[in-house]
């Protein structure tokens, strides 16, 4: 199996990092959010202006509602590629929220410290390529030459370099948001200077692309197992908590074969004994969203008055619901600081406290 040889880059970029200052006051808390769209994120903020004041869910999003607007967190920064600032509603795609709403909320309110989100996120990607981790080498040539024949039905120049940096260019892309981050720090939070930071955890929710190729399902638990090594690898951070989201599109009484094999191939991954007490599963299936789906089902465009208080995109955007994602980003951070809780009892029992 050839190395993918990218992994220089990735520490070569880390490497980079200017040196931080002293602290003096406790570190920022980063959290890496990656993935592929639902980790964007695409339920529409104006289906979430409808229920936080007009609908029996008002209640549940009150704590986002400042007047007219929406409320800023002065405690929880983001940075998701080009844009970065407190956290408040619109950072999924645009005009979108995503987990990173509610995430930031639970992590927000328990941490003294402030809180830094760096989203590495971008639709349409698979773990078998895109993110593919340094570790779990390149397909063999047969996929390769494959590719490449394929390239060039569209681009007869392609050539066989291109198609092999494809694979893991988006786990370099997660290092550098990282890396970008961290030396932008002042901007995000500003005593910044006087903390530091430290990695925190990082959530993983990525996988339709993966889901519908029967090879990259067949690849996905070792493909998954080598990106969470090669991630704590190549962060620093040997210990780092992560929290897998489990493919839920369809909800929990799916009985579509492709999805109940890679919620499989999933679930392994965080059952390995090596992962035992920091690698969490998340189930997301327990928030499918009935009512969007009964509408969407009865034909949204046709009855668009009543789909516009529901959903807001197709089932594979988990219907674009915002109580989905809210949901979603809830217990994600509610598993995070589990295995953070977790990690700090181990150390002080290590340590005879």
């Amino acid at each position: 199996m050839q190395m993918i040889a990218a992994l220089p880059l990735a520490l070569g970029l880390l490497q980079a990092t200017p040196q931080e200052p002293t602290p003096t006051k406790a570190p920022i808390k980063i959290f890496v959010l990656a993935g592929q769209s639902n980790m964007e994120g695409k339920a529409k903020v104006s289906l979430l202006r409808y229920q936080a004041t007009e609908s029996k869910l008002a209640p549940r999003f009150a704590h986002l509602v400042d007047g007219d607007g929406w409320v800023e967190r002065d405690d929880v920064a983001i940075r998701f590629l080009d844009r970065q600032g407190p956290l408040t509603v619109g950072y999924g795609s645009t005009g979108c929220i995503g987990p990173e709403l509610e995430f930031g909320r639970v992590v927000g309110d328990h941490f003294e410290e402030p809180v830094l989100l760096v989203k590495a996120a971008w639709g349409g990607r698979s773990l078998y390529r895109d993110f593919r981790p340094p570790s779990a080498g390149l397909p063999g040539k047969e996929v390769l030459d494959a590719l490449l024949a394929k390239a060039r039905e569209k681009r007869p120049e392609a050539t066989a370099k291109e198609i092999e940096a494809s694979f893991g260019r988006d786990y370099q892309n997660l290092l550098s948001e990282v890396t970008a981050a961290r030396t932008r720090l002042i901007e995000l939070v500003p005593d910044a200077a006087t903390r530091g930071s430290e990695i925190a955890g990082l959530v993983w929710f990525q996988g339709w692309n993966d889901m519908l190729d029967d090879a990259a399902t067949l690849e996905y638990a070792d493909n998954l197992a080598h990106f969470i090594e090669d991630v704590r690898r190549d962060l620093g951070t040997p210990d780092l908590p992560v929290v897998i989201g489990q493919f839920g599109v369809g909800g929990t009484e799916t009985t579509v074969e492709r999805h109940l094999r890679f919620k499989s191939a999933q679930a392994s991954v965080a059952a390995r004994e090596e992962f035992e007490g920091n690698v969490s599963l998340v189930a997301t299936d327990v928030f499918w969203d009935k009512d969007a789906e009964a509408v969407f089902q009865r034909g949204w465009r046709e009855n668009l008055e009543e789909w516009n208080k529901v959903g807001s995109d197709y089932p594979f955007h988990y219907l674009g619901s915002v109580k989905t994602m809210c949901n979603i980003g809830e217990s994600f951070g509610t598993a995070m600081l589990k295995l953070r809780k977790a990690a700090a009892n181990r150390a002080a029992e290590a340590s005879g406290r």
